[in-house]
């Protein structure tokens, strides 16, 4: 069955003095506001269409990876993802890292990192941003 989620933004003058509103939309949780300067410089309160790709993309990975751990028969007890999107002004976002550090009893390291590697190719946001390079550190805890 297909899911659909949305969210909008309403914005409000011009991309260097102006600033918006994105609203989550299909959880109701919340209302951010965004703006040029926490995107290229400091958050500030604020957030930007970089920091919700990485949250997407660190949730996405980590269930992902969880998934496929599970299907090898050794599901993980805990799993910590950070995902650096970086965004460069005049080319766009240049590049994903993607750090993980788990606690899965029975894998060893190479296991793990390869099972890493598999989620990271296979999660559908990986697979959305497919015209980004995607890094990965993978460790055991």
């Amino acid at each position: 069955m297909a899911a659909t989620r949305t969210a909008h933004t309403v914005w409000e003058g011009d991309l260097l003095k102006g600033s918006g509103t994105v609203t989550l939309d299909s959880s109701g949780i919340g209302s951010y506001a965004v703006s040029w300067p926490a995107r290229t410089e400091q958050a500030n309160g604020k957030t930007s269409p970089e920091e919700l790709i990485a949250a997407a993309h660190s949730s996405c990975f980590s269930m992902a990876f969880s998934h496929g751990l599970a299907g090898a028969g050794t599901p993980p007890t805990r799993l910590e993802t950070k995902a650096d999107v970086t965004f460069q002004p005049g080319e766009g976002i240049t590049g994903i890292h993607i750090t993980v550090v788990g606690e899965v009893p029975g894998l060893d390291e190479d296991a793990f990192v390869a099972a890493a590697e598999d989620a990271k190719k296979n999660c559908p946001v990986s697979q959305a941003l497919t015209g980004t390079t995607i890094t990965l550190t993978a460790s055991l805890a």
